[in-house]
């Protein structure tokens, strides 16, 4: 079986039904048979026929295959900005976009991701993460699609103080260009960082002299009345047009809250247990970073993913910048005796999904879209990504399964 198969099509189908290599569990003319993670949170034998993309009937079985893999629900990634490093893999070192796309996608299925929301950060900053390059990017994203095998999404992460572009993102909501808008505020970090060592970093990102970025700063903070209209507007036009809307580092309960009444549902690296057991007690889902669990901790000092997970505060797992974790944090979790394996899948699986309000998808239940990755768990502290179906078609393979 060739690796990272990522055609469509009945070439596809006639793979998978005439490799020996992918064995006991894989697609046997429209199933898929091994341990399968089922809905009702128990992981058991069973065969799941697969009609048109979703999950037709699933029987079980008294036993699985010798050396079966475990069958789980694709992963749904509502954060992940690691495409950045295929765009610009060393400071102001450019690559086309539709290249890193393509590129991309190959890592997101590689890890069992099947639906992935890359987080496009807009802000009042030129270079990679402005208004020019956004642009490019949405454009680049509607040709790649043909070529993509995760169903790919975008979401929106809106600098508030790039007031100039809330005209362009309202019409960007209104025509259907994103699907998760996320509202960041990271002056206070950036003006704490350029009076200290790290402004060389900001430089390379834009591309401006060290005299030109701190005028560009200094006006810019300078519109802070007008921030909090600005984030109304954009918030009623997510809702009105039924995109979920998330805010980014809470820093209190009282941010929540606040948010909240603005329509948003998803709190982002909130920083502290006041402000995660806030938004859990409303029903917000809460999202962490699954690389601070595979690292014990964040990189920031912050809350604890792993920490938060066993006390009930954590809904959601999501890549952040590292695409690998989302597989490994739920074994991880499993291990260290946070959660079973079932609960802490669906943290990346179930919980991601009806945060993003996609109810067809993250779970192994009938009629649901056949989104499903199959993982070698022999070492259970080394799963190995074997198989990944997006609506039941084989978008990637590796060795022997």
């Amino acid at each position: 079986m060739q690796e990272s198969l990522t055609q469509h099509g009945p070439a596809v189908r006639s793979a998978v039904a005439a490799s020996p290599a992918l064995g006991t569990a894989a697609m046997r003319g429209g199933r898929l048979v091994g341990r399968a993670l089922l809905a009702d949170g128990g992981i058991r034998p069973a065969e799941i026929a697969i009609e048109e993309g979703r999950i037709a009937a699933i029987r079980s079985l008294s036993e699985a295959p010798e050396a079966s893999c475990l069958i789980l629900p694709g992963i749904v990634d509502l954060h992940g900005d690691a495409f950045e490093r295929q765009l610009m893999p060393r400071p102001g070192v450019h690559f086309p976009i539709l290249p890193a796309l393509v590129e991309t996608d190959r890592q997101l299925l590689a890890n069992g991701i099947t639906t992935a929301y890359h987080g496009l950060t807009l802000s009042w900053e030129p270079g990679l993460r402005g208004a020019e390059a956004a642009r490019r990017f949405l454009a680049a994203l509607a040709a790649a699609r043909s070529h993509l095998g995760c169903d790919t999404r975008l979401h929106l992460r809106f600098e508030t103080y790039n007031l100039d572009m809330v005209e362009e993102v309202e019409t960007w909501l209104g025509q259907g260009l994103i699907d998760l808008l996320a509202f960041n505020e990271h002056t206070g970090d950036i003006a704490r960082e350029i009076d200290g060592s790290a402004i060389d970093s900001y430089l390379a990102r834009t591309g401006l002299d060290e005299q030109v970025f701190r005028a560009l700063f200094a006006g810019v903070t300078k519109r802070a009345a007008e921030v909090p209209p600005a984030v109304e507007r954009l918030a009623a036009a997510a809702v009105k047009a039924g995109i979920p809307i998330a805010s980014h580092d809470d820093d209190s309960p009282q941010m929540r809250a606040h948010f909240r009444a603005l329509g948003c549902r998803i709190s982002e690296f909130p920083i502290d247990r006041a402000t995660a057991a806030e938004a859990i007690a409303a029903g917000d889902a809460t999202v962490l970073g699954a690389p601070n669990v595979m690292r014990g901790g964040s990189h920031l000092r912050r809350l604890a993913a792993a920490e938060a997970a066993a006390a009930g505060l954590c809904s959601v797992l999501a890549s952040d910048y590292y695409y690998p974790a989302l597989l490994h944090a739920p074994f991880l979790l499993a291990q260290r005796g946070t959660q079973p394996l079932a609960r802490a899948w669906n943290l990346v699986s179930r919980n991601a999904a009806l945060a993003a309000g996609l109810s067809d998808r993250g779970s192994i239940a009938q009629g649901l879209r056949a989104d499903l990755v199959l993982v070698d768990d022999r070492d259970p502290t080394l799963p190995l990504m074997r198989a990944a179906f997006v609506a039941g078609e084989l978008r990637y393979a590796s060795g022997t399964v």
